[in-house]
């Protein structure tokens, strides 16, 4: 149906929560394009296949939950590392490391058999490398923009680029 299954999830009061997410590879969007998310009409559309597949294989469930995985999407397979790469995460281990469990930085890609993410610690950058096996929890840090989009010169602003375009501006608004 063009949508990744994210994660699953059954209650002892009969509730089966499913979250769903557009496949990355039918998303027809380049790095740059922000992404499609999952609408109440996508949700709908699963749910439907879902109580008709759930009836037939003999699922017993007392209600249907199909949902989006939020902005703070749980990460659990090798092709999310690639596919979030440059995004903030945030890293809960099962023990801790140098006496701590937590961690948030930047996903990178391209680590061999393995995640890393890099944050800094006292002016320097440090990498934290570890396996899904060795993580709890491995989630998107939510980023809220109430201002929608932003103008060129504001997004190069907020990015701390302000260089060569504000002189730009200035120089215009002299001339």
């Amino acid at each position: 149906m063009g949508y990744e299954l994210v994660e699953t999830e059954r209650t002892p009061r009969g509730l089966f929560r499913v979250f769903i997410d557009k496949i990355a590879s039918l998303d027809g969007r380049s790095a740059e394009q922000p992404a499609t998310f999952i609408t109440v009409d996508d949700c709908e559309r699963v749910t439907r296949q879902l109580q008709h597949v759930l009836d037939v294989e003999g699922f017993l469930y007392e209600r249907l939950e199909v949902s989006s995985p939020g902005l703070d999407r749980p990460l659990r397979k090798p092709s999310d590392r690639e596919r979030f790469a440059g995004l903030l995460v945030e890293v809960t281990l099962k023990l801790p490391f140098r006496g701590r469990k937590r961690y948030q930085g930047v996903l990178e890609a391209g680590v061999a058999d393995g995640w890393r993410i890099s944050f800094e610690v006292d002016g320097a950058i440090n990498a934290l490398d570890f396996s899904l096996d060795e993580a709890r929890d491995v989630r998107l840090v939510p980023v809220l923009d109430f201002k929608g989009r932003r103008s060129a010169a504001s997004a190069a602003e907020a990015a701390g680029d302000v260089g060569p375009l504000s002189e730009q501006v200035d120089g215009d608004r002299k001339q």
